[in-house]
């Protein structure tokens, strides 16, 4: 199974399914980040969810290009994005982008845990043999 890459803007974009507390979203303009180690959405992206910080949730930083940026973790029960399916998973939630053209990041911790192959000529996404 396969997955389209959507490159725009000099990023690749794709969707990400999100569900928490059985609750589900969709969250358009995600980046697929390799250079980022956590997956990170934002908080707006998930406000239908009920994904808001509460005060027992961990804060973490991240060092990056941007700066140094804080953000909450929170247990999610599933991502899907395309093919894949990752159940039971730490989200960091932070603002990513001021404009809000993207919604989150879509990192190496989901990425890898997938084995996930970008394919850059076809503009694929697809599973490792």
């Amino acid at each position: 199974m396969k997955m389209a890459i959507d490159y725009r803007d000099g990023l690749l974009f794709t969707s990400l399914r999100v569900t928490c507390h059985g609750k589900t979203g969709v969250i358009e303009n995600v980046v697929i980040d390799t250079g980022a180690t956590h997956s990170i959405l934002s908080p707006d992206s998930v406000h239908n969810l009920g994904l808001e910080y509460q005060d027992e949730d961990q804060i973490v930083t991240s060092v990056g290009l941007g700066g140094r940026q804080y953000a909450f973790v929170k247990k999610v029960d599933k991502v899907d994005f395309g093919p894949f399916n990752v159940n039971e998973c730490n989200m960091d939630f932070c603002v990513i982008d001021q404009t809000g053209r993207v919604n989150g990041l879509l990192g190496l911790d989901l990425l890898s845990r997938v084995g996930a192959v970008i394919d850059l000529k076809n503009m694929l996404l697809y599973e490792g043999i």
